[in-house]
């Protein structure tokens, strides 16, 4: 067992931290090496390396590129689970949440309102009502809950919070509370966290075989898709958190695999928030599910479909019937309804649902599993973003087990993420920040809450240039600090990287990021040595992927919508 040596402690996670990584990562064998960089494999190098053991992670493309990017950005117990009777998954979520909320990450993870709209006096109004109890009675499994309790709502009091709302069938609401995130900067968060406390992180990095001595996994070859090196990195246990590639995974092991995954596309559409006015969002009731609309700065997410995906499984791609389906059900609740021109950004992710023989995927199961079929190899699958903690402790508790000697029980539920211890005294001190560096409160409150108390950093950063300070054009709710911050300090290695995961400008601007994506890759040319040429690089290879996500969210289907998505080659594979 190693632990990271805390004097040569870095809280970056840029090109030099990666070189290192690699260095390290063909050097000695590791205690576990983490094949996957989503919230769940993020969740398990950061809970390997806080046991004291000594800690690889690997990513194929960038961190949270899948699944973990794509999501409803919620931190929920999933109020649907329970009308599922499924309580041990609900509570486990809503423990987590408070965690989250409260200690993990509170400048990551904030309260979000929602209506549930009732169309029943009597019977639903009860029904629903005992369901929202039952969650905040949950809520407390872990604690404080770290959110205020559902309330019932008169008709009357539905149409002063919500006045866009159409409100001839409904005789009234309940409203409840639940939690949500950047998803793509939390899981980029969690790594550097783990890479601040020992592990040794690389993105770009692609898994091409398993090691293997008799039947036992020993190891990986692996493949730099920077620089096209080919390297092999060993390891005593290895741990398969690939998500909805997990069953691609265990097929290079030679095995069959022990659980199965089937992907299902969940779309989402954003929408500008002046677009339909509302104090909350809404949780509405579809034929299959339910669906979410959900308050996210400026804007509204809208979402999300629920459909089998046997495509393309690194673009997942919205079709022009999975976008009428969204507006046609959001649409059936608003006064004045919105249109395909009010849409600013679409983007579609992949659920790794544990399968079964012939249900729907939105029957299959959101528990997760552990296996541990072949010796070596732990494989985690299934779950859901809120739970990444437990998943990820279960899947190094089965690798300890496997490990020669005794090895200390997780600790993650009281490690807070880098940028969290302080975030409180920081946001009460916003205003004196705003002040002494000429900034918007507002843009000051934006800052924090991506970064907490390491708003620090991107104000140094503003000290020593000013004009770091100006806003991105088509996309001024981030300024170019952020961008230079990014590839520094939060592994961004590609312009996509940047404008798709650190920020979210590819789904908020209304021109997807296209006039931002020359100004930031001059910022990023800067701090990672690209010369022109490479810069003209990747912004072309920028418009590329819109003008493809663009063309795909046109098609009628999946086969036509994942064709044209694939016009646009990934970026940085070097052969």
């Amino acid at each position: 067992m190693a632990t990271g040596n805390s004097a040569s402690r870095s809280t970056k996670l840029g090109p030099e931290e990666r070189a290192a990584a690699l260095e390290r990562l063909k050097g000695k064998e590791l205690d576990i090496l983490v094949v996957g960089g989503g919230i769940v494999g993020a969740g398990a190098a950061l809970d390997a390396v806080t046991r004291g053991l000594s800690v690889g992670i690997l990513e194929a493309r960038d961190w949270a590129s899948g699944t973990s990017s794509r999501s409803s950005k919620l931190v929920h117990g999933g109020i649907r689970y329970l009308e599922q009777a499924d309580f041990r998954l609900v509570r486990e979520a809503l423990t987590e949440r408070g965690l989250l909320l409260q200690r993990i990450a509170p400048h990551l993870v904030k309260p979000v309102r929602f209506l549930y709209p009732l169309r029943k006096r009597v019977t639903e109004r009860f029904y629903v009502g005992a369901g929202m109890l039952l969650y905040d009675l949950f809520s407390y499994a872990g604690g404080r809950p770290g959110v205020p309790h559902h309330r019932h709502l008169s008709k009357r009091q539905v149409k002063g919070l919500l006045p866009s709302l159409n409100t001839d069938t409904i005789v009234g609401g309940i409203t409840y509370y639940d939690g949500q995130v950047d998803d793509a900067l939390y899981v980029a968060s969690l790594v550097r966290t783990a890479s601040f406390y020992g592990a040794h992180a690389a993105s770009r990095v692609r898994v091409e075989g398993f090691i293997k001595v008799g039947e036992r996994v020993v190891g990986v070859h692996a493949h730099d898709l920077q620089t096209g090196e080919r390297f092999d990195v060993r390891a005593r246990q290895v741990v398969n958190a690939t998500g909805v590639w997990t069953d691609d995974t265990q097929r290079m092991v030679g095995e069959r695999g022990t659980f199965k995954v089937r992907a299902s596309k969940g779309v989402h559409l954003v929408v500008p928030r002046d677009r339909f006015q509302s104090a909350m969002g809404l949780l509405l009731r579809t034929e299959k599910s339910v669906l979410f609309v959900i308050p996210w700065g400026r804007h509204w997410l809208i979402g999300t479909t629920d459909t089998d995906w046997h495509l393309d499984k690194a673009h997942p791609a919205a079709t022009a019937a999975d976008i009428d389906y969204l507006l046609e059900h959001v649409n059936a609740v608003l006064r004045v309804p919105l249109t395909r021109e009010d849409v600013e950004g679409v983007y579609a992710g992949l659920r790794p649902l544990l399968a079964g023989e012939s249900e729907s995927t939105s029957k299959l199961s959101r528990e997760h599993l552990v296996g541990h079929s072949v010796p070596g190899l732990v494989v985690i699958a299934g779950g859901k973003w809120t739970t990444y903690r437990v998943m990820a402790k279960d899947a190094i508790d089965a690798a300890a087990d496997a490990l020669d000697e005794r090895v200390p029980a997780s600790t993650t539920h009281d490690i807070p993420l880098l940028g969290a211890e302080g975030y409180q005294a920081a946001w009460n001190k916003r205003s004196r920040i705003a002040r002494a560096f000429g900034l918007h409160t507002v843009r000051v409150e934006h800052l924090l809450n991506r970064y907490g108390t390491l708003t620090d950093e991107l104000l140094d950063l503003i000290r020593t240039t000013p004009s770091l300070a100006d806003p991105l054009p088509g996309a001024d709710d981030y300024i170019e600090a952020e961008v230079v911050y990014a590839a520094t300090h939060l592994g961004a290695l590609h312009l996509e990287d940047v404008l798709a995961r650190r920020t979210r400008i590819s789904i908020e601007a209304w021109d997807r990021g296209v006039s931002a994506a020359p100004v930031a890759a001059r910022l990023m040319a800067g701090v990672l040595g690209w010369d022109e040429a490479r810069e003209e690089r990747e912004v072309g290879h920028y418009l590329k992927r819109v003008a493809a996500e663009r063309a795909s969210q046109q098609q009628p289907d999946d086969e036509s919508a994942d064709r044209a998505r694939l016009e646009a080659p990934d970026i940085g594979v070097t052969k």
